[in-house]
């Protein structure tokens, strides 16, 4: 990997396909080996871990992010993945998370801030868009998180007409995030 376009590209292009296919599908950010979860709990072989929301939510093993997820019967869907081995760098948790959204068209920001998770700084933005002119609209909430030696994408996009419906998972699942 040379610079700091791939990082960037991947989360952009996981976005992107999650707006055109209204969450239902989320493209590949990194690898995904190691996947362990126990007691409902993912935990990542890069240093973090979160707890599975349950209910209808089912693990997306199509997908090359370090977890994603799916609601059963319905367009939606959450992922979270870490970009690590460089050091973040100056960039603040709101330019990492301007860059997520690249390649998203006809963007709308619905919510933007700072936040924090798990103690330490992130980004929050809740955004409406499109993959492309043909796409199906999609709302997006993420944070991006930035640790010291990686950057932590967590997700949630669904329709939105539907958004509100399985939000409070994605806030439950935000909350568990822990680095080990």
């Amino acid at each position: 990997m040379r610079g700091a376009a791939r990082p960037i590209a991947s989360r952009a292009r996981a976005l992107g396909l999650a707006a055109a296919l209204g969450a239902l599908a989320v493209a590949a950010l990194g690898g995904c080996a190691g996947r362990r979860i126990e007691g409902g709990v993912f935990h990542s072989p890069k240093g973090y871990r979160v707890a599975l929301p349950g209910g209808a939510w089912v693990v997306d093993d199509a997908s090359d992010a370090d977890l994603a997820l799916r609601q059963r019967g319905a367009p939606a869907a959450m992922l979270v993945n870490a970009e690590c081995g460089r050091r973040p760098g100056a960039r603040t948790p709101d330019v990492l998370a301007r860059h997520l959204f690249i390649g998203v068209r006809e963007r709308a920001v619905v919510e933007r801030g700072a936040a924090t998770v798990a103690g330490r700084p992130a980004a929050h933005v809740v955004m409406e868009g499109r993959a492309d002119a043909a796409g199906s609209s999609a709302r997006i909430e993420a944070y991006v998180v930035k640790g010291e030696r990686c950057v932590y994408d967590l997700v949630y996009a669904a329709p939105p007409a539907g958004f509100e419906a399985w939000r409070a998972d994605f806030r439950r699942l935000v909350e568990s995030f822990a680095t080990e």
